[in-house]
């Protein structure tokens, strides 16, 4: 039978990367330590966000930072994809919709004065 002959390649590729769930106790453990901070980190911005939301101020806010959080987020997910990492995925994808409402609520409330 005739291989194709991308196989021998891909065959010398996926012996140098390491196995899932890994080996290793350790490397296990921060494997999960990962998903963790990767879906507490963004929770930290939920004072930001209810504070935006129950004072309908978005006071001291700066639109520019946060839609450049967000719009960093989106190079990150599409590297994750990309590369089949999935707690990058998880990760940004958690930041890009948690920095997404905070820029929300900035153009809702700071502009609800002129409106």
């Amino acid at each position: 039978m005739l291989f194709p002959r991308h196989w021998h390649i891909r065959k010398r590729i996926s012996a140098s990367l390491e196995p899932f769930p890994a080996r290793t106790t350790l490397k296990r453990f921060l494997d999960r330590v990962v998903y963790a901070v990767g879906v507490l980190g963004p929770l930290f911005t939920l004072p930001q966000i209810i504070k935006i939301y129950s004072t309908h101020s978005a006071a001291g806010v700066s639109i520019f930072s946060w839609g450049a959080f967000a719009l960093f987020d989106i190079p990150w997910i599409i590297y994750g994809i990309v590369h089949k990492e999935r707690p990058i995925v998880v990760t940004y994808t958690l930041w890009l919709i948690f920095n997404s409402v905070v820029v929300v609520g900035v153009l809702i409330y700071s502009a609800a004065p002129y409106l």
